[in-house]
């Protein structure tokens, strides 16, 4: 398979996270606007990155250096938000984006990982809106 441009895995990456957030959601709640704020929880960059700290000890050497390479991309965020932050998290969703495209059964292993964390974390999906 011929290696794309890390924005590109980035790209993806965020669109697969994204669907994999809203798939879990619909199990949670039918209330549209509960699910707007579940998803919007999870799927903010500050929680990127507490996920990519959960997953790191998980990551393989060519896994970190994907996200390491994602997290050096210049960020296009034009909100006066943290920088550091939206870069930690495209290093997340380049490792996200690649993974789909090259090696699906070990995105599935990590998104388990995730879903765990999610699960136990009753403080962002059991607040009532």
């Amino acid at each position: 398979m011929e290696e794309l441009n890390l924005k590109c895995y980035a790209h993806l990456g965020d669109a697969v996270y994204e669907v994999f957030i809203r798939e879990k959601i619909i199990y949670l709640t039918s209330n549209m606007a509960r699910m707007h704020k579940i998803n919007t929880a999870l799927v903010r960059a500050s929680f990127q990155c507490q996920i990519l700290n959960v997953l790191e000890p998980y990551l393989t050497e060519q896994e970190a250096d994907l996200v390491r390479r994602g997290r050096n991309l210049p960020t296009t965020t034009k909100r006066k938000s943290n920088q550091a932050l939206h870069r930690i998290a495209t290093g997340f969703e380049v490792l996200i984006g690649y993974l789909h495209l090259n090696d699906k059964g070990r995105l599935l292993k990590l998104l388990k990982i995730v879903s765990d964390y999610i699960d136990s974390k009753d403080h962002i999906v059991g607040d009532p809106i």
